[in-house]
């Protein structure tokens, strides 16, 4: 069998996804996906890989991933050129199992657990939709009406949400109402009353329902190592499971020295990129969780040698998801099938709304768990009309 043709789709509406399809002699067909920067990433894809690609033996993975991230501008980072192999790594993996009729966690050596526990990131039905990713700026309010405008729910009225949350069944949320202020103050520093202010959430969620609601913070990087150890001080009191990303993730020394001042696990995320940044700051005992994005980090090959390299340090492995529907769906194959699988962040807004015009399957979540993902491959695909889109861009190389 022999990759054939390369082919990348992004629409106008749903401006940060970028879907790569792999073409093969055999007629059979593997789906990827990356998100943000999409143009950009197709640009790559065709005038940089697809000749790396074409006529390869698209089973040959492991030696696929390692020259599509050989390359003096790829260093281990989430920029371009790794989002770009991350969407092929993916529809290679899918790809093998659509040739051996098997899903994608079977083939990464299968389940480890028949459900899985989930928390709900709460965000919007507009969250992150535009090119705009500004911090408080991609929030998007009002782009669609819904029950699941989880954004503004948890800014207003968090403990409300967090009723909701648990009557569903689902027992963690992940929130970041410190980013206005970030923003505003360029993370240099917050005042008292801001400080009120954005612990107002937290109180609402431990007055409303106690400690039956995981929360999980993000501080999306915005934050100098001073002011990010004065929140932490601010909110251990109410408990939270993680802080994640406190300040930005390029110094493993300032993120050990975080994590040594609070008694919150840290979660170093899917901003850190190959397993090579993750060793550093494992071996620095910097991080407590390991978070990755399959679309962000070298795709299914890479993100398990992350979750290896996490057991091995003894800490537990926790995917990302606050992307497309493709890189959900690798997420959720690739939780299952790795041992320190601590939980599987989804955003409900997206898998009980947009998800569903664009493919086929999405993971079901019922009463606060994920189950398998079924079928060959991914389990999943483009639907037909988004082929017949008016705003799609396809771009082709072949031979």
């Amino acid at each position: 069998m022999k990759i054939t043709l390369i082919e990348t789709l992004r629409t106008a509406e749903f401006a940060n996804v970028l879907w790569v399809r792999v073409h093969t002699d055999s007629g059979l067909i593997g789906l990827g996906e990356t998100f943000y920067g999409a143009a950009a990433v197709e640009a790559h894809i065709h005038d940089t890989l697809a000749g790396r690609l074409l006529g390869r033996d698209p089973l040959q993975i492991e030696a696929i991933h390692r020259d599509l991230v050989n390359l003096p501008m790829a260093q281990s980072s989430t920029g371009v050129e790794y989002r770009a192999a991350s969407a092929v790594d993916i529809a290679l993996w899918d790809l093998f199992g659509k040739v051996c009729g098997l899903p994608v966690h079977q083939m990464l050596g299968g389940l480890c657990r028949d459900r899985l526990r989930v928390y709900n990131t709460c965000a919007g039905y507009g969250y992150v939709r535009s090119n705009n990713i500004k911090p408080v700026a991609n929030w998007n309010f009002g782009h669609s009406e819904g029950p699941y405008e989880d954004l503004h729910g948890f800014m207003n009225d968090a403990g409300a949400l967090a009723e909701n949350l648990l009557e569903s069944g689902i027992t963690a949320m992940k929130i970041w109402p410190f980013d206005p202020v970030a923003q505003e103050n360029q993370g240099l520093f917050i005042t008292a009353a801001q400080m009120r202010t954005a612990l107002e959430p937290f109180e609402k969620i431990r007055k409303r329902v106690g400690d039956r609601m995981d929360i999980m913070v993000e501080f999306h990087s915005l934050w100098n190592l001073t002011t990010a150890k004065q929140i932490a001080r601010a909110l251990e009191p109410y408990a939270p499971a993680w802080f994640e990303d406190p300040i930005r993730m390029n110094s493993s020394q300032a993120l050990a020295e975080y994590a040594r001042s609070t008694s919150v696990p840290v979660c170093a995320s899917e901003t850190l990129g190959s397993r090579w940044a993750y060793k550093e700051m494992l071996d620095r005992d910097a991080v407590g969780i390991v978070m990755v994005d399959l679309c962000w980090t070298g795709g299914l090959t890479e993100g398990r040698k992350i979750a290896a390299l996490a057991e091995a340090h003894h800490k537990p492995f926790a995917p990302h998801d606050c992307i497309g529907p493709v890189g959900f769906a690798a997420a959720v194959h690739a939780s299952f099938s790795q041992p320190n699988t601590l939980i599987q962040e989804s955003v409900r807004a997206f898998y009980d709304g947009w998800y569903r015009e664009l493919v086929t399957a999405v993971p079901r979540i019922e009463g606060g768990y994920v189950y398998p993902m079924e079928g060959p491959g991914l389990g999943t695909d483009l639907l037909p009309a988004v082929l017949e889109r008016p705003d799609l861009v396809v771009r082709r190389t072949q031979p």
